[in-house]
């Protein structure tokens, strides 16, 4: 059972790791990302319509899959850091689905797909070194059902730091 103060933390972390990605990815700082909820099993980030249109005054598409890609990818490294392990995370497939234009605000939500597990993947991620994991997140549409969907395997790598040295 999560206790207040780790609940802080993570939320802390959770924090951190948004303000790494807009630091770090040009993209997400132009379409102005924030966090919205994060727990263990689900991470939640939200973009403003006004950065993020196309010629047709709805949401670009380009900023709908690149912000499920974030919010899944964002979903593993929490995970990783929150066992303090010091992993390269990438997506190395995704399906994407446009399912209804958006003209507001957006969010999208990442969550474990329904076969994936926390300890088999922490459990293959120490026995070999890497692991991947499915993901699948959900832009909700304005009457509730997705206006987008993303299908999604994440791969942690260990880094070898003493390679580096």
């Amino acid at each position: 059972m999560s206790t207040i103060d780790d609940d802080t933390k993570t939320s802390h972390q959770a924090q951190q790791l948004v303000q790494f990605i807009r630091d770090e990815i040009p993209l997400a700082q132009a379409m102005d990302l924030h966090l919205g909820r994060y727990d263990v099993d689900t991470l939640t980030l939200h973009a403003p319509l006004a950065p993020n249109v196309n010629d047709k005054s709805c949401a670009f598409g380009g900023s709908l899959v690149s912000l499920m890609t974030l919010s899944g990818w964002a979903l593993v490294e929490l995970a990783l850091r929150g066992q303090e392990l010091d992993c390269d995370v990438f997506v190395a497939e995704s399906d994407v689905r446009y399912l209804a234009p958006l003209w507001q605000d957006f969010r999208a939500e990442a969550r474990l797909a329904d076969a994936a597990d926390w300890s088999m993947f922490f459990n293959t991620l120490a026995a070999r070194g890497r692991a991947r994991i499915g993901v699948d997140c959900v832009i909700p549409g304005e009457d509730g059902r997705p206006a987008a969907t993303l299908a999604a395997r994440f791969v942690a790598k260990r880094r070898n730091r003493t390679a580096q040295a």
